[in-house]
């Protein structure tokens, strides 16, 4: 079972220990980045938001954080996001929200990356939704898919409202079936060396803390 408002609202509140005034932090996309961006405004801590989405720059506004861009930020202390999968290693799939390639862009950018999610995006193995997020120029789709057939996977195009869903950055997004990942860091190596393919959905040794919302009520803490 997801983890419902509460929970996340929880999540929030107490990822706010890793914010101080004057940081500079990344603001995630999705459920649990949109409850940590609500608290963070509610708190009126005095720092800056490198958005990852149209969407989380919205929300940041409109909580009061004042919003920067990446170039204009100089560093960021620490990035939070949510995550689609969670593997034992902390390895990440993300994406479903399609904002995958900012949201690495941001955390790869960040000096620490902490990761907010509900039990129920834990998982054994990488793929066990049975789906991998692959960000596509709109030029290129024709060959990407056929490598990623190649790959063992089927990919297709995910469209919204009956047209072709575009990413912030204008490309598309390849929702790929796929089967257990035996070899994540593998994966993501031979769909970047597909031309056309700006991004993956695997994020692969990039999580430094993983904030967990259990059923019970706690906080667990995960470290790589």
């Amino acid at each position: 079972m997801a983890a419902d408002d509460k929970s996340l609202d929880a999540l929030g509140q107490y990822a706010l220990r890793y914010v101080k005034p004057g940081h500079t932090i990344g603001l995630g996309t999705g459920r649990a980045a949109n409850a940590f961006i609500r608290v963070l405004g509610a708190s009126q801590i005095e720092v800056r938001g490198v958005p990852t989405s149209s969407a989380s720059e919205l929300l940041g506004r409109s909580v009061g954080i004042p919003i920067v861009t990446l170039a204009d930020a100089g560093k960021i202390d620490t990035d939070f996001d949510g995550a689609d999968e969670v593997d034992p290693r902390l390895n990440l799939i993300k994406g479903y929200g399609g904002a995958l390639v900012r949201e690495k862009i941001v955390a790869a950018s960040s000096r620490r990356f902490v990761v907010l999610v509900g039990e129920e995006k834990l998982v054994p193995k990488l793929g066990h939704r049975g789906s991998l997020p692959v960000e596509v120029i709109p030029f290129g789709v024709v060959l990407a898919m056929a490598k990623i057939k190649a790959l063992g996977m089927k990919p297709r195009i995910r469209e919204n409202g009956g047209k072709e869903f575009v990413t912030d950055s204008g490309n598309w997004i390849l929702d790929c079936a796929v089967k257990k990942i035996a070899n994540p860091a593998r994966l993501d190596r031979d769909l970047l060396a597909i031309p056309g393919v700006v991004g993956t959905g695997l994020f692969v040794a990039m999580a430094d803390v993983v904030l967990v919302a259990e059923s019970s009520g706690k906080i667990r803490v995960l470290k790589r």
